[in-house]
């Protein structure tokens, strides 16, 4: 009997995080990961597929409350797996840059409490390896995405092909860092 080993590809953001866990032990395909994501958007917040499950957003108070609440949240999910992938900071990000560091920093410290190791890659890293296109928009990665896997999403999640958003891009990039994490740096 084979040890179950878990790892996690994380797409950390404040308004759309998104998580892929995969199976070691199993072939890496879209059927066999599991995914989360936290939405404001009340139709997404629920169990869209036997793998895919949206929540919503806790309320919180101040911008270290949301970032704790965010965090606690993504901690809980990759607990028990033996490594993460997360993505980096897009160095040419414009808007609340600091807000993002900050979040991004309470999760890697709660991470690091429960001692789990973490993978840093580039956005530009994953966008090309999903692509081979280093600056790939979200409707190029979404194509890759339905090309590799072979699963209509936008179809599934009741969402528009002609302009992809969150939290279906959040998905896909999730999935990515896991698949990067799980081919590049594990295997």
């Amino acid at each position: 009997m084979s040890v179950k080993e878990f790892i996690a590809g994380i797409d950390y953001s404040l308004c759309g995080p998104a998580i892929c866990i995969s199976d070691m032990n199993q072939t890496f395909d879209f059927h066999s990961c599991q995914f989360y994501f936290l939405t404001n958007i009340k139709k997404y917040a629920k169990k869209l597929k036997q793998n895919i499950t949206g929540e919503t957003f806790l309320d919180y108070n101040q911008e270290i409350q949301r970032y704790e609440t965010i965090a606690d949240w993504a901690a809980d999910k990759v607990t028990g797996c033996s490594r993460i992938g997360l993505e980096g900071y897009a160095y040419n990000a414009t808007g609340k840059i600091f807000h993002i560091a900050e979040n991004t920093g309470v999760l890697k410290y709660k991470l690091y409490q429960q001692s789990l190791p973490v993978d840093v890659f580039t956005p530009s890293v994953i966008k090309k390896f999903a692509t081979g296109k280093g600056n790939a928009s979200k409707d190029l990665m979404y194509e890759s995405f339905l090309q590799d896997t072979g699963v209509p999403l936008s179809t599934v999640m009741g969402m528009s092909k002609s302009k992809i958003k969150s939290p279906l891009s959040d998905i896909v990039d999730a999935f990515y860092i896991c698949k990067y994490l799980r081919y590049e740096v594990i295997v």
